[in-house]
């Protein structure tokens, strides 16, 4: 539980850290975002996010049970 724990603290402090201008574009997404202006460009990257997490957080929730079944009782 312990490691769990620091885990969980590590990876908060990564994401909490991280730079407000870091988003999830590739460079083609950055260079249309450009072009677009300042508030398409946010919502573009919005959007990534949005489709981002439903995968994430499926592959998450997997391997969470898998890491869950493997664990000793």
């Amino acid at each position: 539980m312990k490691k769990l724990g620091l885990i969980l603290l590590f990876s908060s402090g990564i994401l909490f850290t991280t730079p407000a201008r870091v988003k999830a574009q590739c460079s083609i997404c950055t260079k249309t975002a450009q072009q677009m202006g300042e508030k398409p460009a946010k919502a573009l990257n919005a959007g990534i996010i949005y489709l981002a997490f439903a995968p994430l957080a499926i592959v998450g929730y997997i391997g969470f049970r898998w890491w869950k079944s493997n664990q000793p009782e």
